[in-house]
Parts: C-alpha cells; sequence; structure tokens
C-alpha cells in the first residue's frame, strides 16, 4: 500500500501522535466516547484473561492497554512508529507487559489463527483497502473479530462526503469512508465468520455532540432516539462481533 495516502501520512506526524488521544478522548464526549468504546468490547469479548488478542492499528495503545488490564496477552501492530512511541511510553508507564511493532493492517505478519480473537477500532475507515484489512483480521484470529466502522445509512456518511471533497480540492483532511452493512456482512461471511452482535453508538454525529459539550445531554438525547427507534437504523459507529463459524 502507498505511503502517500492520508492514513500512513497524518499519523506519522509526531505532533498528531503526542496530541492524538487529547483530540479524540478528552472532554465530556471524548471520555464518554472512550468508556462505552471499552465497555463494547469487553462486552463482546468475553473473558480474556490469558488469552492472546492482536490489536490491529493500536495507534497509542488504548485498547490493548484496556485489554492488558483485564488479563490478556497483548500484540499491537500500527504503520506509525510515532504512535507506537507513545503507545510503548504508556505501556511502560502502567507497568503492564505488552508488545508493540510496526505492521501493516493489509499485511498482517502472523500466521493464520495465531491469536485467540483480533480487535481493530477506528481503522478500516481509514485504510486505503478495508476488505484486505478486514480478511487479515479474520486470517489471523482463531475465534473472534471485533471491530468498528462509521455506517453509509447514518450522519457521518454527510461528513465523510464533505471531507473527501475537501480532498479533492487540496484540503489535508482524513477523508474518511463510510461502509454498507450488506458488504461487511459479505467480506466476513466469506472468510468463515458469522456477524453474531452489533453496537451502535449514537444517531447524531460526535462532532455535534463535542460542539455542546454536555455529557448529560448527550445521554439523554441518544437515549431518546433510541427509543424512538431511529438508533437502530441510523446509529454509528457500529461495533461488530464476528465468530468463526468452525473451529478445529
Amino acid at each position: 500500500m502507498t505511503d502517500e495516502h492520508y492514513s500512513y501520512r497524518v499519523y506519522a506526524d509526531p505532533s498528531m501522535a503526542d496530541r492524538f488521544d487529547a483530540m479524540r478522548f478528552s472532554g465530556p464526549i471524548g471520555t464518554l466516547v472512550a468508556e462505552s468504546q471499552e465497555a463494547v468490547v469487553a462486552d463482546f469479548l468475553g473473558r480474556v484473561d490469558g488469552r492472546t488478542i492482536l490489536d490491529v492499528g493500536t495507534g497509542t495503545g488504548r485498547a490493548a492497554l484496556s485489554l492488558a488490564r483485564r488479563g490478556a496477552r497483548v500484540t499491537g501492530v500500527d504503520a506509525s512508529a510515532e504512535m507506537l512511541r507513545v503507545a510503548n511510553e504508556r505501556a511502560a508507564a502502567s507497568g503492564l507487559p505488552l508488545t508493540f511493532a510496526v505492521g501493516d493492517a493489509h499485511r498482517l505478519g502472523f500466521p493464520d489463527r495465531s491469536f485467540a480473537s483480533a480487535v481493530s477500532l477506528r481503522v478500516l475507515m481509514h485504510t486505503p483497502d478495508w476488505r484486505v484489512c478486514l480478511r487479515e483480521l479474520c486470517r489471523v484470529a482463531d475465534d473472534r473479530v471485533v471491530f468498528d466502522y462509521p455506517a453509509a445509512c447514518s450522519a457521518a456518511a454527510v461528513q465523510s462526503a464533505g471531507r473527501r471533497v475537501l480532498a479533492v480540492f487540496g484540503r489535508r483532511v482524513e477523508a474518511y469512508r463510510v461502509l454498507h452493512a450488506r458488504e461487511v456482512r459479505q467480506v466476513v461471511e466469506a472468510c468463515g465468520f458469522r456477524i453474531e452482535r452489533e453496537h451502535r453508538q449514537f444517531v447524531l454525529p460526535i462532532a455535534l455532540h463535542k460542539t455542546i459539550g454536555s455529557r448529560r445531554a448527550t445521554v439523554g438525547v441518544e437515549k431518546f432516539l433510541e427509543a424512538v427507534g431511529l438508533l437502530r437504523f441510523l446509529g454509528s459507529p457500529v461495533t461488530v462481533l464476528a465468530v468463526r463459524c468452525e473451529r478445529s
């Protein structure tokens, strides 16, 4: 894969690595997003004590550290050495035994079914070829794969379209893609997995919630939208638990 794609260029920037967590997970809404993500992954993976888990696109190691705290033996890979620099610093400070290595989600350097589970969060939306990456996740996982994506039928699609237009005109933006549930399911099933569970997070855009900046308002509004049935159809991002159909 070409390193000219924004997903390689943007995250190779040392300043991006240093401020990444503050940008994504600070403030009342960023904290809510992080807590929700961690809870969903924990629920989907179940007991992980002693199990091997590969975190693909680990970034600064947030998910990897969370899983290691629960007793998992975690390996995190990322294409950005700068993001891994921060991940290693955080791991050292925590005293947890994690392994981090530079690696590309399109070409994972591990044998088939070499990990009990594979996790990849906020990655497929940015990769040059999400299908190849998802197939690689399924290839290296023996049992379960947990990943997420922004849904094509959601407010995220509007932001994605806007960013792609800006990118055409030379603006330096993260022109991420949205995915269709049917296409995701086709790739998963072709790999011998089935989608067992899904979790949809927000109906309204995360950017809007961050602008308002009230956790209480976000929780209240989103609970109302869920109650009237909109979350089921318009919720995003979608976190997916895929389970191997047959194990040997």
